[in-house]
C-alpha cells in the first residue's frame, strides 16, 4: 500500500483530517482503486465547500482518468445531487442502458469539523462502495497503468436536480409559512435559493454563505452551539418552524415554533404518515435505536415497520430488500424509494412543509402525539475495551429479552436499552428508553455503574 493512513477507511466511507490523515497521495490512490473496483465507464464527481476539496478532487480525478475511466464533473453540489446523478439522471446518452455501470463520488466529510474531508462512493440502485473495501483495493494497486487515459467533461445538474426535488411535494398545498433556514455555511446555501422561487413560504436565511471554515457554528446540527442561533431566530421572528442542515445536506433537523429541536425519529413518524396515506400498507424503515413508538405507530397505521441496523447505507439496503417506501434514523437521514433509495434533506423538508400547511396544529403539537416514552439522548463513551463493556451489560441484564441484531439490545416489559460500537468513531454508544424521566435517569446511572463500577 502507498504511504496512506489506514485509519481513514471507515465502515461506510473514507474520512480523515487533511492533510495529516487524508492527503493528496491517498486521494490519487483512492481514485485508481475506485475506478478499478467499479469498472465504470464514467464516474460522476461532486464536492462540497470544504477548503481541502479542490486539492483532493483534483488528485482523485487524476487517479480515475489514469485508470482509463471518464469523469463527469458536476461541480460544487449537495450530496443529494450526486445520488441523483448516479441513480436517476440520464446524464450521458452514451451510457443509455448501462445503469449498472454508473458510479459516483462525493468529496465531503459531512458534519465533521472543518479540518476533515473524505469520500462517499455511491453506485446505482442501492449500491455503495465502503471504505473498508477501498482499503483492500488500494493495497493491491498494480504499478502499471492502462495506455489510454480517461476524459473529463462537466455538466450543470442543478436544474434537473431541483425539478426532481420539487416533484416529491404538492406545492399547491403549501401555505405562506414563515420558516427559518440555517444552511450552516454549507451546501444548503446554494440549493435553498434555487428552491425558494417555487415555494410560497417566507424564508428567514441564516448562514447561507458557502464557507468551509464554518464561521457561524460547527457543521454538526446536534451540538448545542450549533442550535442556539436558529432557536433564537425562530422565536424572534415568530416563525412557524425552522430547519438546520449539515455541511453536505444529507442530514437536517427540524425546529418547532417554540424553537425546540424535534428528535429525528419523531420526524420520521410525521413523514411516514404521509407516505402511508400515499401508499397504504407500505414498508417504513427505522433503525434499531429509534423509539419503540415508531414500529408501534407504523403498525397501527397499517404500515409494515421494517427494522434496520444503524447507518444510512443499511437503511437504503433494507428499503430495497424489503420493498420499503421510505426510511429514517436518529441521525436525521431520511431516505426515499423514489429518490433511488438515497437520503435527501431537501425532500424531507418539502414534504414537512406540505404536511404542516395542511394541519391546523403547530408543529410542537403534531409531534406531541407520538411521544409515548421517555428517551435518553445518546450516551457516548470513549473506552479502552468496548467489547468488555458490552459483555458486562449482557451478563448484568441476562434476565431481559436480548438480541444482537445491532450491538446488544435488551428489552423489558416497561423499558429497553441498546449498546453498540460506533461505526464511525472509537465510541461505545448507549440508548435508553423508559416510561418517564425519573426511570431513565435511574437506568442510565445503573448502566454506567455496571460498565465502570
Amino acid at each position: 500500500m502507498p504511504n496512506i493512513n489506514p485509519a481513514i477507511f471507515k465502515s461506510y466511507d473514507i474520512r480523515g483530517i487533511y492533510p495529516d490523515e487524508l492527503n493528496d497521495e491517498a486521494a490519487y490512490a483512492i481514485g485508481r482503486a475506485y475506478a478499478r473496483r467499479t469498472g465504470a465507464k464514467e464516474i460522476v464527481v461532486g464536492s462540497d465547500m470544504r477548503l481541502s476539496g479542490p486539492a483532493l478532487k483534483a488528485e482523485f480525478i487524476r487517479g480515475i482518468i489514469d485508470e482509463g475511466a471518464d469523469i463527469l464533473d458536476i461541480g460544487l453540489v449537495p450530496i443529494d445531487a450526486v445520488y441523483f446523478a448516479v441513480r436517476k439522471w440520464n446524464y450521458s446518452a452514451r451510457l443509455a442502458g448501462t445503469l449498472a455501470k454508473r458510479a459516483g463520488a462525493m468529496i465531503t466529510a459531512s458534519h465533521n469539523p472543518k479540518e476533515y474531508n473524505g469520500f462517499k462512493l455511491p453506485l446505482s440502485g442501492t449500491g455503495w462502495v465502503r471504505g473498508e473495501e477501498i482499503k483492500i483495493d488500494v493495497g493491491q494497486l498494480p504499478p502499471d497503468l492502462p495506455a489510454a487515459k480517461g476524459k473529463i467533461s462537466a455538466a450543470d445538474i442543478m436544474p434537473s436536480f431541483i425539478k426532481h426535488i420539487l416533484s416529491f411535494a404538492d406545492l399547491t398545498k403549501i401555505k405562506p409559512l414563515t420558516i427559518v433556514v440555517d444552511a450552516g455555511n454549507g451546501m444548503a446555501g446554494k440549493v435553498v435559493p434555487l428552491l425558494e422561487p417555487h415555494l410560497p413560504i417566507k424564508i428567514i436565511p441564516l448562514n447561507f454563505e458557502l464557507d468551509g471554515n464554518f464561521p457561524a457554528h460547527p457543521s454538526n446540527p446536534l451540538l448545542p452551539e450549533s442550535q442556539a442561533q436558529i432557536t433564537q431566530a425562530v422565536k424572534n421572528n415568530k416563525a412557524d418552524g425552522g430547519v438546520i442542515f449539515d455541511g453536505d445536506t444529507d442530514r437536517l433537523f427540524f425546529v418547532d415554533e417554540r424553537g425546540e429541536f424535534i428528535r429525528a425519529d419523531m420526524t420520521l413518524l410525521i413523514l411516514a404518515k404521509e407516505f402511508l396515506r400515499r401508499e397504504p400498507g407500505a414498508g417504513i424503515v427505522y433503525n434499531a435505536i429509534c423509539s419503540k413508538a415508531v414500529p408501534e405507530i407504523i403498525s397501527e397505521w397499517g404500515g409494515r415497520a421494517l427494522r434496520s441496523k444503524v447507518g444510512f447505507v443499511n437503511i437504503m439496503a433494507t428499503m430495497a430488500n424489503e420493498r420499503g417506501i421510505m426510511g429514517g434514523e436518529l441521525s436525521a437521514h431520511y431516505s426515499f424509494r423514489d429518490n433511488g433509495y438515497a437520503d435527501s434533506g431537501f425532500i424531507a423538508w418539502l414534504i414537512l412543509l406540505e404536511l404542516l400547511s395542511q394541519n391546523e396544529r403547530p408543529l410542537s403539537k403534531i409531534v406531541r402525539e407520538f411521544q409515548r416514552y421517555n428517551k435518553s439522548d445518546e450516551i457516548n463513551l470513549r473506552l479502552d475495551d468496548r467489547e468488555a463493556a458490552i459483555a458486562k451489560l449482557k451478563a448484568k441484564y441476562r434476565d431481559g429479552r436480548q438480541d444482537e441484531f445491532d450491538g446488544l439490545t435488551v428489552n423489558y416489559p416497561t423499558w429497553w436499552f441498546n449498546v453498540r460500537l460506533s461505526n464511525t468513531e472509537p465510541l461505545l454508544r448507549i440508548t435508553i428508553e423508559t416510561p418517564d424521566q425519573e426511570t431513565t435517569d435511574a437506568k442510565r446511572e445503573e448502566i454506567l455503574k455496571t460498565i465502570n463500577p
